[in-house]
C-alpha cells in the first residue's frame, strides 16, 4: 500500500488530520503534495480550522462530500 493510499485510508475512516500528522504517521516529505494528489483523483478533502486544546488554531484536513453543483458539474 502507498502512502498516498494509506492517507486516504485514515481519511476514509473519518480521521481529521494535520500536515504534521501526516508528515510523520506516514512518512510523507511533502503532505500538502500527497493531498493536492488525492484532490486531483476526484477526493473531496477539505482543511478546516480546528481550536487546539491550548487554544491555538489546527488546520486539518478532512474527507468529505462535495456540493451538490460540483457533482453535476
Amino acid at each position: 500500500m502507498s502512502k498516498t493510499q494509506r492517507v486516504l485510508a485514515a481519511l476514509t475512516n473519518g480521521e481529521e488530520l494535520t500536515a504534521k500528522q501526516i508528515a510523520t504517521r506516514y512518512k510523507v516529505a511533502n503532505p500538502s503534495s500527497t493531498i493536492h494528489a488525492l484532490r486531483s483523483q476526484g477526493h473531496a478533502i477539505y482543511l478546516n480550522a480546528r481550536k487546539g486544546y491550548k487554544g491555538d488554531t489546527l488546520m486539518k484536513y478532512r474527507l468529505g462530500t462535495p456540493r451538490q453543483s460540483a457533482r453535476t458539474a
